[in-house]
């Protein structure tokens, strides 16, 4: 496809107003980081500070693995606090922000890949809260999940995004909240305070999947397993990595892609975020 191509393929992608809201995925990393003022949580606010008002937000959490797929949909969905061992600060957190069953019943009719779900039960786990109060520390911005049918493979995963693009037209931020490096067995707890410490399989697992990423080449990072033995290492489990699938699968021809918070942690972490558009 060239050049000519590509750009009529992104304006016929357009709204009417032209916007096309942008996407991210975000390295969400330690729950500690929903508390703090740090790198990674002011580039975070960062991100969204010169964009529009989004009518919603949706992310994809990694802390979501369901069997079948579902969305939340009530009008004020639950603060989660999945997790253990931390201060009690981060417990205390109640990250308030409203629901929008209409926009769930709306995304149910989009998706045709599966049968999509309304979740009544769920709320915002620290996946999604942790990152999004720094984006929008107001909470007056609604705020939904959908899940991720933890049987399906990445292909599947790639493709039920697609089915989501349009609502990068009615003005809703797309987030997929993981990690593209993600192996908490191998982490050296003794670095976790020296800065952009990560082992040279991180850090080279990580750079090659920023190149695909920048160069469009989608298919090498769906079939991970074929990139060899780093990112084995990186993914031991999907879990964080599928989230950034759903974000590459909403990506519409050559749409400008940035890395921002592209750190590693404790040697086999890695917070390296991309917003694209």
């Amino acid at each position: 496809m060239d050049s000519l191509q590509q750009l009529k393929k992104i304006q016929e992608a357009l709204p009417e107003n032209g916007v096309l809201m942008p996407l991210f995925f975000i390295g969400h990393g330690s729950p500690m980081n929903g508390i703090e003022d740090n790198l990674f949580s002011r580039g975070w606010k960062e991100a969204v500070r010169h964009l529009p008002a989004p009518r919603a937000v949706l992310v994809i959490s990694a802390h979501w693995l369901t069997r079948g797929s579902f969305i939340t949909a009530m009008d004020k969905p639950r603060t989660i606090h999945d997790f253990g061992g931390f201060p009690e600060a981060l417990y205390q957190v109640q990250y308030a922000a409203p629901g929008d069953p209409v926009l769930a019943q709306e995304t149910m009719k989009l998706v045709k890949a599966t049968k999509l779900e309304a979740d009544h039960e769920w709320g915002l786990d620290h996946g999604t809260w942790s990152v999004v109060r720094h984006m929008y520390p107001n909470a007056n911005i609604p705020v939904l999940q959908l899940s991720i049918d933890y049987a399906k493979e990445a292909q599947w995963h790639y493709q039920l995004a697609e089915d989501l693009f349009e609502l990068r037209k009615r003005g809703v931020l797309i987030i997929g909240s993981g990690n593209m490096v993600h192996n908490l067995r191998m982490v050296a707890w003794d670095k976790l305070n020296e800065t952009n410490y990560g082992f040279d399989w991180a850090h080279q697992i990580n750079d090659k999947m920023k190149t695909y990423i920048r160069e469009g080449t989608h298919e090498n990072l769906i079939q991970y397993q074929k990139m060899g033995k780093e990112a084995l290492l990186a993914i031991p489990t999907p879990d964080h990595y599928y989230p950034l699938l759903y974000i590459l699968g909403l990506q519409k021809g050559q749409e400008a892609v940035e890395f921002f918070n592209d750190q590693a942690v404790g040697g086999s972490l890695t917070m390296t975020s991309v917003k694209i558009g």
